[in-house]
């Protein structure tokens, strides 16, 4: 993907950090402050969290690329409902599988993000696989 350009290559900040979890599919680590940083027990968030963390300036601009792809669909999604009681007005004609299109291609930008930065995508990414602890 090219424009990345005028993005920035400084560290991401950690509203940014929240959201590549987020996208990638991992859940929140909580307050640092607690000394209770979760992801240092699990091989997966820890590769994350330490790429998120050593990124390149033109890896970081990548990233947020990918971040600037990821919030309108996510905002399209969240915005699909209010078309969902509604199959016919005039000549517009709903599409049925707006949602599921819609997931799917958030969905696919999610695991793209995962894929770039070399981690597998948390379990809701996974397709339903079981895990056993």
């Amino acid at each position: 993907m090219s424009g990345t350009a005028s993005l920035s290559s400084g560290p991401l900040t950690d509203g940014e950090k929240v959201d590549v979890r987020r996208f990638c599919g991992y859940p929140a680590i909580g307050s640092r402050e607690t000394g209770q940083e979760s992801w240092r027990f699990f091989q997966v968030e820890g590769a994350l969290e330490w790429r998120i963390n050593s990124l390149s300036g033109a890896e970081l601009q990548q990233v947020r690329l990918y971040l600037s792809q990821l919030y309108p669909l996510e905002t399209a999604l969240l915005g699909a409902s209010e078309n969902l009681d509604t199959a016919q007005a005039a000549s517009w004609y709903h599409n049925g599988h707006e949602v599921r299109d819609r997931v799917m291609l958030l969905t696919l930008w999610r695991r793209r993000l995962c894929a770039f930065l070399g981690v597998t995508g948390g379990l809701e990414l996974q397709d339903g696989r079981l895990v056993i602890i």
